[in-house]
């Protein structure tokens, strides 16, 4: 979400939606992605070239190298790849510049074949990214939180080493990869992954308060991911 350019107002607004419909559950069909070796279809890189330039095809080939080249390395450096790559090739824009509608979760595909995307697609992009490079799920959340310095609602995403660990917080807004309790900037409201929702109101795991159902906007980007649309 934009610093500065979006309004307490639109963001509250925005985030009850969002809470409503995060409330009714979250669908997961299954894991659309494995750690197994990772490849783009030809087809997807050259539908990503006619319609958005020689540019978008290089940086899913980038992707691509990326995931299979560090697919062996320790969960600490899989982050910093990952959290680099994505804040350095994808340009912050929010949805109704880049699709068109007030809120849409993009694929990884989708966001760097336009090479743009909003903190909903950063997150989400990191998400997928360590999960295909064989990074546990059960490590892995996205996180929603209120950015206090600038007043706004926003997403990152979460990485603990063990259950109780002070999760390492991968953000957009920061480049570098810092512990949840050195972000006092940003207020934990809930978590969530494949396997459910917590409500987070502390530092800490927080409590779980559902599993994966029915989120539409979940289960849409997975089918999405599933086909390989662009």
């Amino acid at each position: 979400m934009a610093p500065l350019e979006s309004t307490v107002n639109s963001n509250k607004i925005k985030f009850i939606l969002f809470l409503v419909v995060v409330l009714i559950g979250l669908v997961i069909t299954g894991s659309v992605f494995t750690g197994e070796k990772f490849h783009i279809d030809q087809k997807v890189l050259q539908k990503a070239q006619e319609k958005y330039g020689l540019e978008a095809r290089m940086r899913l080939v980038s992707w691509e190298e990326l995931l299979q080249r560090y697919s062996g390395a320790t969960d600490r450096e899989k982050l910093e790849k990952i959290n680099s790559f994505f804040n350095k090739k994808i340009f912050f824009a929010k949805d109704i510049d880049v699709y068109g509608v007030e809120d849409y979760w993009a694929t990884p595909v989708e966001c760097l074949s336009r090479g743009a995307g909003d903190c909903e697609d950063y997150a989400i992009a990191k998400y997928f990214s360590l999960k295909m490079m064989g990074v546990a799920e059960e490590k892995l959340r996205i996180a929603y939180v209120k950015a206090l310095q600038y007043n706004m609602f926003h997403m990152v995403m979460l990485y603990y080493s063990n259950p109780g660990a002070d999760p390492l917080v991968l953000d957009n807004l920061v480049d570098s990869i810092k512990p949840a309790s050195e972000r006092g900037d940003l207020l934990p409201i809930f978590t969530f992954n494949g396997a459910g929702l917590w409500l987070a109101h502390d530092r800490g795991q927080g409590k779980l308060v559902g599993k994966s159902s029915r989120l539409t906007a979940w289960n849409d980007l997975l089918q999405r991911m599933a086909e390989s649309g662009i």
